[in-house]
């Protein structure tokens, strides 16, 4: 795996892949995650974490709302692309408390896969450091007993949600009006990629091998990292398509 080059004013991606949409989603499809989406930030059962693990930035609902829309429309974004391939269930849509949160975003054939999101020019897959250990197990989940994940997906989205709606000032507010988000987001056409995967025992390598970007670093000489992630360039991640043979296979 290589790493981030160093420069003077930060880190800067050498090995990238060029957004290449492999389909859109239907209004029906966009209609559902809203709600969900909207129920789990907006909603009084279900609530999301208001910063990353070691993040300096606290989230309001809008924000959560944000990440949640995004995070579970990639779910169906990899549900679209493999389901003809292997034995896949589609993406739950069930309201959680916080604390179930983050278990795993599906289980194939045994196999557990973790699904990340991030805007279609983005060129890496980012684990934050304070949530892995040194055997690549997701520390929050460690006494839930489902910590171990074999796979972690990439996936590209445009427009990306945060900026969308940041754009039209639908994002700083505590409250905002459910129409007026339900229509913003149904009229944008969303489509996506997956530049690729990993596994876990590269992400087992990348740990010790210490390919991290710190706090407060730059990147590409204009993003500050708002916290210290382990990285993957898209460059270095496997074709999608060499992933589900391996997932046919019973573990």
């Amino acid at each position: 795996m290589q790493k981030l080059e160093e420069r003077p004013n930060g880190r800067y991606i050498t090995n990238r892949r060029k957004f290449a949409p492999l389909a859109s989603f239907k209004p029906s499809t966009i209609e559902m995650v809203f709600e969900f989406a909207y129920s789990m930030s907006f909603g009084k059962i279900g609530e999301h974490r208001n910063h990353r693990s070691g993040g300096l930035q606290q989230r309001n609902a809008g924000g959560i709302f944000a990440d949640t829309f995004q995070g579970k429309l990639s779910e169906f974004a990899f549900y679209n692309t493999a389901y003809r391939e292997i034995p896949i269930e589609k993406p739950g849509l069930e309201v959680w408390e916080l604390g179930k949160w983050d278990e795993a975003d599906f289980l194939v054939n045994g196999y557990s896969l973790n699904i990340k999101s991030t805007k279609a020019f983005g060129n890496l897959l980012l684990l934050e450091t304070k949530d892995w250990n040194e055997q690549a197990q997701y520390l929050p989940n460690i006494e839930k007993g489902h910590s171990d994940y074999d796979y972690f997906i990439l996936v590209r989205m445009k427009p990306y949600c945060e900026e969308l709606l940041g754009s039209r000032c639908l994002l700083s507010a505590g409250e905002t009006d459910k129409e007026l988000l339900r229509h913003t987001l149904l009229s944008e056409k969303w489509e996506y990629d997956i530049p690729g995967w990993c596994s876990r025992a590269e992400l087992v390598q990348i740990i010790g091998d210490k390919h991290i970007i710190k706090q407060g670093e730059m990147l590409n000489g204009k993003t500050r990292i708002d916290a210290a992630n382990f990285y993957v360039q898209t460059g270095c991640m496997h074709n999608i398509k060499e992933l589900f043979p391996l997932l046919k296979i019973k573990k």
